[in-house]
C-alpha cells in the first residue's frame, strides 16, 4: 500500500473531483461500464461469438481472429488474456464460446470466477450445440438471461483510487512528446496522488529512456527490472538479425517530425507522469497495486491496449499525433491529439485535444487538471467517441514459433 500523496490536500482545494459513479461488483473493484460480454475461446468461435452478440441488443462480442497459439508458454499467456477479458471491471457478465468441451472452456471460466467472485458466467460449446447456428441460437438466448439479469444495476459513488487508468500512444508526432503526453502525465499524478492507480506499457518505446524511468524506480529490484525488460527486446531483435532502432522511429513518425528512437521514447514515458514505479507487470498481468506500475507489452497498440485491458484497467487515455481510430471491447479508449491538422482530419475520433500548448495559450499543468476531469466524468457514464462509433477492437499478443 502507498501513502497517500500530501498534494492529494492540494487538488481537492482545487475542485478537483475525488470520487466518481461507478457500477458495484461483487468481490472486486467497481465497473466505469456494465457490459454483457461474448467472449471466444479459439478463432473459429469468433464468428458465432459476434452472430450471438449482433442478435443481442446489450451485448459486445470481444474479436479473436488469431489462432497462433505455440507452445505452453503462449498457451498460458494467451489464457491470462481471456481470463482477464472476462475478469475486467467493465464486464458484469460475460458467455463465453468455445469449440469443444474440452475442459478448457471450464478452468478458464473457473479462474475468471476465482478473480472477480460473483460474476455470471455461462459457457457453451460449438460442437456440444450441434454446430454453429445452433450455438448461435442457444447462445442468443443465455446472452438475452444475462442482459435480464444485470440491467438493473445502477451507479453508485465511489473514491477515485479504485479507479485504474491505462496510458498508450500510437501514431506518435512531435506534438506527442511536446504536449499530448505531458498532458496525459499530469492527469496521471493526480489519479495516483489521490489513491488510484495508473498503468502505462509498450517496452520498445522506452528504449533510451530506460535509466530514466529506473531512476524513479520504487526500489533497486524494479529498477534492475526495467533496465532487463527493454535489454529483452533488443535481444529478441537481435536474434532474427534486427534492431529495435532499425524499425524505430517507423516511416509515420518520421513524417511527423521525429528523429531518433530515443526521441521517440523520451516523449512517450511522458504519458506516466513523475511518480515513482511501483513495479513491473508481465504481458497482461493483474494490476492489483496502487499507484504508476508498467507492464512489459510490444508496442503494438491494439495488442498493448488489450493486455492492460486484461490486467484490470478501467479506461484507457490515447495520445496520438498521426491519428488513430482505435477502440477496445471492454474499456472506454479516449483520444488525445495536439495536431491541429490531425484533430481537424479526423475530428470524429477525438475526445480531447492539447493544440493549445502547441499555439502557447496554454500550459500542461492546465490541460492536465482538464482532462483528469473528463477521465472522471468518462468513468461515470460519458461515452468517448470510440464507443460511440464502435470501435471494439482486441488483440492477443503471441510469443514462440508460430506455425
Amino acid at each position: 500500500m502507498i501513502a497517500r500523496s500530501p498534494v492529494a490536500t492540494i487538488h481537492r482545494e482545487a475542485g478537483i473531483p475525488g470520487t466518481f459513479m461507478g457500477f458495484p461488483r461483487a468481490g472486486g473493484r467497481p465497473g466505469i461500464r456494465n457490459l454483457v460480454v461474448v467472449l471466444p475461446l479459439v478463432a473459429g468461435a469468433h464468428v458465432v461469438a459476434q452472430r450471438i452478440a449482433a442478435r443481442v441488443p446489450g451485448t459486445i462480442a470481444v474479436p479473436y481472429l488469431d489462432d497462433g497459439v505455440s507452445g505452453r508458454e503462449d498457451e498460458s499467456m494467451t489464457d491470462r488474456v481471456l481470463i482477464g477479458a472476462a475478469a475486467g471491471p467493465n464486464v458484469a457478465a460475460v458467455l463465453m464460446v468455445g469449440l469443444a468441451d474440452d475442459g478448457r472452456g471450464t478452468r478458464i471460466a473457473g479462474e475468471a470466477l476465482r478473480r472477480s467472485p460473483g460474476r455470471p458466467v455461462e459457457l457453451i460449446s460449438i460442437d456440444g450445440s450441434g454446430g454453429s447456428l445452433k450455438a448461435i441460437v442457444a447462445g442468443a438466448g443465455r446472452a438475452k438471461s444475462l442482459v435480464d439479469l444485470v440491467s438493473d444495476a445502477r451507479r453508485e459513488e465511489y473514491p477515485v483510487s479504485e479507479l485504474i487508468m491505462a496510458a498508450e500512444c500510437g501514431g506518435s508526432d512531435a506534438t506527442s512528446g511536446m504536449a499530448s503526453n505531458p498532458v496525459v502525465g499530469v492527469a496521471a499524478d493526480i489519479l495516483i496522488d489521490l489513491g488510484g492507480t495508473v498503468c502505462f506499457s509498450e517496452t520498445t518505446e522506452m528504449m533510451g529512456a530506460e535509466h530514466i524511468l529506473a531512476r524513479r524506480a520504487s526500489n533497486d529490484a524494479v529498477a534492475r527490472r526495467i533496465i532487463e525488460i527493454v535489454a529483452n527486446v533488443e535481444k529478441a531483435a537481435n536474434a532474427v538479425g534486427a534492431t529495435v532502432a532499425g524499425g524505430n522511429p517507423t516511416p509515420g513518425n518520421m513524417a511527423g517530425g521525429l528523429s531518433t528512437i530515443e526521441e521517440k521514447s523520451l516523449g512517450c514515458i511522458l504519458k506516466g507522469g513523475t511518480r515513482p514505479v511501483q513495479g513491473v507487470l508481465d504481458f497482461a498481468e493483474p494490476i492489483t497495486g496502487r499507484g504508476l506500475w508498467l507492464m512489459d507489452t510490444p508496442g503494438h497498440d491494439a495488442v498493448s491496449v488489450s493486455a492492460k485491458a486484461a490486467g484490470g484497467s478501467h479506461l484507457n487515455v490515447f495520445t496520438t499525433g498521426r491519428g488513430s481510430p482505435l477502440g477496445n471491447a471492454i474499456q472506454p479508449v479516449m483520444k488525445v491529439c495536439a495536431n491541429a491538422a490531425t484533430v481537424a482530419s479526423m475530428s470524429d475520433n477525438f475526445d480531447f485535444t492539447a493544440e493549445a500548448i502547441i499555439a502557447g495559450r496554454a500550459t500542461k499543468e492546465q490541460l492536465g487538471r482538464d482532462l483528469y476531469r473528463l477521465v472522471i466524468e468518462t468513468c461515470s457514464g460519458r461515452p468517448v467517441a470510440a464507443e460511440v462509433i464502435g470501435h471494439h477492437e482486441f488483440a492477443i499478443h503471441h510469443i514462440g514459433v508460430l506455425d
